[in-house]
């Protein structure tokens, strides 16, 4: 994306410093330019990544787009997943419906696929309509922080210049430079087996609009729908391992040929192929003083589940509104310690997950192969008849879809147990998303007499807040009457009755709520 015209480049002074132009840092620029953060985004390439690279986008991701206010850009050009067929070798095993999962508890159920690239071109463009600008071929050389403020070094055409910021954040990948110069320990491990990914064109042997996952005894092929190409032959992302032989042994025919002798699968052309090595890390810490890191430079894993491109916008939608308060004294610096301590557990049990998972699908043992090949027979047709109709098909949907996510709250810990409700995503009844657009502290209430609501707007007015009164609970774990405290992120800081509210809500929110507050409507 070329620079706005107009933009000053002699102001090198910027609130939030972002390094790395993926859909992370551009996530992250987007709210903070949306919440009024004087912004520098940087990046090394010399423009928006043209390769498709990740692909998989969730039901969480799609509301995140949705309070951004480009859902509908992104459902314009996604594909969506219809089912999930697994087989062994050559067959093929009944499908699993996709397109109904989360329905009920998500207003976008089922799982849609979108390149990373496509991605990319909706936030930068929505980066630019809301005034912010992307400097291509800046790129980071150095940082130096205190305890309040960062300095960056950072080398371009024109020569090194610094970049001054009260923060700055390392959205620059998995081989991060943020992450490096801050001496921060990237632990885990590395697998021993190459993998190979081709983006082929003209496939046969595969379900179309599905994920197709295919074992075998030492063979494993994970495909995911894409797009057609202009001559409209379907298209397929195809991961497969190879052995445990060096990556540059591993070629495009050396990949064509073991997918169609071990599962019968063929492809007339392809438009991207590349080999590589799974890695399970983890950033030692999330923060470094006024820095910190997100998605893949804080944590990487397994393609299982096509979670990582999710994970990393879910970490910058998190970080972007606790910094948004902070430099507009909305909160103190201390709260940004919220940061890590809500998102790092939950890369720590993706990590565990996938590597739990992938070690399953990928092993050699007589055990597990027999697994693979028989298991599925059995365990589909029923799980496609029953689950659905279950209340573990709900959560397993909202894992799934990344909407189970709970976040620790000192709500909790003050009850003594865990609230159904705070510390999650707000629970959708069908009707109240809409006002999370406004991406500002609110009140809610549910199911509320006249009476009720009289004292949450009382509430609500003492704080500085908006207040939204809803008919209905819908079909969620939200108690009629109670007031709920809502995060500029979507998820549900506090609940209380109304005459223990302000104190609670002003407590624990940790937020000096100010007058603007008041803009979003009443309902």
């Amino acid at each position: 994306m070329p620079e706005a015209e107009g933009a000053d480049h002699r102001n090198d002074d910027v609130e939030v410093l972002v390094v790395g132009a993926g859909p992370t840092g551009l996530m992250l620029a987007n709210w903070l330019v949306k919440s009024g953060v004087r912004v520098g985004i940087i990046d090394g390439k010399d423009g928006p990544t043209v390769e498709s690279r990740a692909l998989g986008v969730h039901s969480r991701s799609m509301e995140i787009y949705d309070q951004l206010g480009v859902a509908d850009l992104v459902l314009g050009q996604v594909v969506r997943v219809e089912s999930m067929r697994q087989g062994f070798g050559r067959v093929a095993f009944a499908p699993v419906p996709l397109t109904d999962l989360g329905r009920g508890i998500t207003p976008y159920p089922g799982m849609y696929v979108l390149e990373q690239s496509a991605n990319e071109r909706i936030l930068a463009d929505n980066l630019q309509a809301l005034g912010g600008w992307v400097r291509w071929r800046h790129r980071l050389v150095d940082l130096h922080r205190s305890e309040s403020a960062v300095r960056a070094v950072v080398e371009s055409a024109e020569g090194l210049r610094t970049i001054s910021a009260r923060f700055a954040v390392g959205c620059d990948g998995a081989s991060s430079a943020v992450r490096s110069l801050c001496g921060i320990p990237f632990e885990g491990r590395t697998s021993r087996q190459t993998f190979y990914l081709v983006d082929a064109v003209g496939v046969s042997g595969l379900a179309p609009a599905s994920v197709n996952i295919r074992q075998g005894a030492a063979e494993f092929l994970l495909a995911f729908p894409m797009k057609p190409d202009d001559a409209g032959r379907s298209g397929q992302r195809l991961i497969g391992v190879a052995s445990d032989d060096d990556v540059a042994a591993v070629t495009e025919e050396f990949a064509r040929y073991r997918l169609a002798e071990a599962f019968g699968v063929t492809y007339e052309d392809y438009r991207w192929f590349s080999t590589y090595r799974l890695h399970y890390r983890i950033a030692a810490r999330f923060r470094a003083g006024p820095i910190f890191l997100a998605g893949d430079a804080a944590h990487v894993h397994s393609p299982v589940g096509a979670q990582g491109m999710n994970t990393g916008l879910q970490d910058a939608h998190n970080l972007a509104f606790k910094l948004a308060d902070v430099v507009a004294a909305r909160a103190s610096p201390a709260s940004l310690d919220r940061y890590a301590a809500e998102r790092r557990p939950v890369a720590l049990h993706l990590l565990s997950t996938t590597d739990r998972l992938f070690r399953g699908v990928v092993s050699r043992s007589v055990v597990m192969t027999a697994v693979r090949r028989f298991a599925p027979r059995v365990a589909l047709p029923i799980g496609v008849a029953v689950l659905p109709h279950l209340p573990i098909g709900r959560r397993l949907a909202g894992y799934l879809g990344q909407i189970r996510i709970r976040y620790p709250m000192d709500e909790n810990a003050r009850r003594g147990r865990r609230h159904p409700v705070v510390g999650r995503r707000l629970p959708w009844t069908g009707a109240n998303f809409g006002v999370l657009r406004s991406a500002r502290w609110q009140v809610h209430v549910y199911a509320a007499d006249g009476g009720r609501i009289h004292e949450a707007d009382g509430v609500a007015r003492h704080l500085g807040l908006a207040l939204h009164a809803f008919a209905t609970t819908g079909r969620t774990a939200l108690e009629p009457g109670t007031l709920y405290l809502v995060r500029p992120d979507g998820f549900v800081a506090a609940a209380s009755l109304p005459e223990d509210a302000v104190d609670r809500f002003a407590a624990l929110a940790g937020v000096a709520f100010a007058k603007d507050h008041q803009e979003g409507r009443r309902e």
